[in-house]
C-alpha cells in the first residue's frame, strides 16, 4: 500500500469507529426513551384506572343524593298532605256547628 492509501484507510477506521460509537449512543438513547415510554404508559393506565374509579364513585353520589333528594320530597309531600287533610278536618268540624 502506498502512503495515500495508508492515510485514506486512517480516516476511514476513524470515521468508522465514529460512526459505530454515534450508533451505540443512539442504541442508548432509544432503550433509554422506549423504557421511558413504559414508564409514562404504565402511569397512564393508573391514572385511566383512577378516574374510572372516581367516575364510578360519582355516579354513586349521585344517585344517592338523587334518592335522598326523593325520599325528603315524599316525606314533605305526606306533611303537606296530612297538613292539609287537618284543615278540611278543621272545617268539616266548623261546618257541623
Amino acid at each position: 500500500m502506498t502512503d495515500d492509501q495508508d492515510k485514506l484507510l486512517a480516516v476511514f477506521e476513524v470515521r468508522v469507529q465514529d460512526l459505530l460509537s454515534i450508533c451505540d449512543r443512539q442504541k442508548q438513547k432509544i432503550n433509554d426513551l422506549a423504557c421511558s415510554l413504559e414508564s409514562k404508559e404504565g402511569e397512564l393506565r393508573q391514572a385511566m384506572q383512577t378516574i374510572d374509579e372516581l367516575k364510578a364513585r360519582c355516579n354513586s353520589m349521585l344517585t344517592a343524593r338523587i334518592v335522598s333528594t326523593s325520599e325528603q320530597e315524599v316525606k314533605n309531600a305526606k306533611m303537606r298532605l296530612a297538613r292539609l287533610v287537618r284543615e278540611v278536618d278543621a272545617c268539616i268540624t266548623l261546618l257541623k256547628k
